[in-house]
């Protein structure tokens, strides 16, 4: 498997359950020993600087990985411990994430009364709160309803535009049109690596002449599994 994604750019990662998505997530956040190769993330080696690394990197995993009986300023308050930030800095994020992403109004309220949606918000306020340089996205709008995954979205790509290289894991075949790039994976290895155009127009054929996301999505993969039969 081998991939660059740009400074700024939105790269998705799509695949279904069991492809390696989030397992090729975690180990370029730091969180599993790389199986092999190289791995260089915000131009830092993580196999030699790590923790360098992660100090770049904010990360959000699918299961919103937030501490349910602290309240929304506890759990601001942790994580900014958690990523060095310490007095007025620290005070000043959490002011910023509960204004940003119109917390304030629940700040009291504990995460696990929140609704979905807020609990949402609250995850990505964390993983941005020591404004790091790259933001890898696990799943993040699994579950929640279609006016929350635009909202999420939105924010997706206001960080692009002030230079956030984001990467973003999903399983929603429409939101693949969002990134600038993306990866189709089946079995740890990438079968398609281009723009959302070029990926559908990979699928084009007499029957299907302006193909869909899911219909390139389903071409490859079944091109892959005639390709494995074949072997």
């Amino acid at each position: 498997m081998d991939f660059e994604v740009g400074a700024g750019e939105v790269f998705g990662l799509l695949g279904a359950n069991g492809a390696g998505k989030t397992t090729t997530f975690r180990m370029l956040c730091g969180l599993l020993p790389a199986s092999g190769g190289r791995l260089s993330v915000a131009g830092r080696d993580l196999r030699r600087a790590a923790a360098a690394a992660r100090a770049r990197i904010g990360y959000m995993s699918q299961k919103f990985s937030l501490y349910a009986s602290l309240t929304v300023r506890q759990n601001l308050r942790f994580f900014a411990r958690v990523y060095g930030l310490r007095n007025a800095r620290q005070q000043e994020r959490i002011e910023w994430a509960l204004e940003a992403f119109d917390l304030a109004p629940v700040a009291d309220t504990d995460s696990l009364q929140l609704p979905l949606g807020y609990r949402q918000r609250l995850a990505l306020a964390c993983a941005l709160l020591h404004e790091p340089q790259i933001l890898f996205l696990d799943e993040p709008t699994s579950g929640v309803d279609p006016l929350a995954r635009r909202e999420f979205w939105h924010w997706i790509n206001a960080l692009s535009q002030r230079g956030v290289t984001v990467l973003v894991t999903t399983h929603f075949m429409a939101e693949a049109e969002y990134c600038d790039r993306l990866a189709i994976m089946a079995a740890g290895r990438i079968l398609a690596l281009d723009t959302p155009r070029a990926v559908k127009r990979q699928a084009r054929s007499a029957e299907r002449p302006e193909p869909s996301m899911e219909d390139a999505f389903i071409a490859l993969i079944e091109q892959e599994l005639s390709g494995e039969e074949a072997a």
